[in-house]
């Protein structure tokens, strides 16, 4: 399978060690980054609007308004600005009937990129075990930072490929963001397992054959990719 241009997928790290490959139809595992490596943002949305008094979901609803050509949705591809961003961010907001902080908000889902343990210490067994790694997620760029952790030092060494949407123009659910990251790993789709904290970001590489797993209890998840895999990731 033919690998896209590297500026279409980062290559953080290449595999290695003596542990011996694990016996396994799957060759592969990507990993969403901002919902299973690392914290999901939605869990910031809910604190803003706890702490503002907003309606529960508010901030999701605004996003969902518009799924395509919304403020978020551009930042994700990488179409606008972080202050391009929170400006029409905050005009959806209060269009919508409440007032957001756009700024305020970003970074505090950025103060909150603290890895999940568990989840670390699986991807090195996968890699410890021959499989291929990669990361699938839905970011974007401010102050020459990602957000959802694709530029944490805590993943820098874990993944063969990282596919960012704000780098490649991108996003899930598209089809074409889980065909460039199969390709990069150089794998075809019923090769590779993958895990996302979102039904809609799933369903596409159901689709596509690949097994899917919904993060939202971690250690159920990593059970489950444990038996799929036939391997120990605790």
């Amino acid at each position: 399978m033919r690998k896209p241009d590297d500026a279409c997928a980062t290559g953080l790290a290449g595999r290695g060690g003596s542990v011996p490959a694990v016996t396994t139809t799957y060759q592969a595992v990507i990993f969403d980054l901002g919902g299973v490596v690392f914290p999901s943002p939605l869990d910031m949305f809910r604190a803003y609007e706890r702490d503002h008094d907003l309606p529960d979901r508010f901030i999701s609803e605004v996003v969902l308004t518009d799924p395509v050509d919304g403020s978020w949705s551009r930042l994700e591809r990488g179409e606008l600005t972080m202050a391009e961003f929170a400006a029409e961010f905050e005009v959806e907001c209060r269009i919508a009937g409440g007032e957001v902080d756009a700024t305020a908000l970003m970074k505090n889902i950025g103060n909150r990129l603290e890895p999940r343990t568990e989840m670390l210490t699986a991807i090195r067994k996968i890699r410890e075990h021959g499989l291929r790694t990669g990361a699938l997620t839905n970011n974007w760029i401010a102050d020459e930072t990602r957000g959802n952790g694709a530029s944490s030092p805590a993943v820098h060494g874990l993944f063969d490929v990282v596919v960012e949407s704000a780098v490649v123009g991108l996003r899930k659910p598209d089809p074409r963001i889980y065909q460039m990251v199969c390709a990069s790993l150089d794998v075809n789709p019923p090769e590779a397992v993958f895990l996302d904290d979102l039904g809609t970001n799933l369903k596409p590489a159901r689709t596509m054959g690949m097994a899917t797993i919904k993060v939202g209890d971690p250690h159920e998840a990593l059970r489950e990719l444990s038996a799929l895999l036939d391997l120990a990731l605790a």
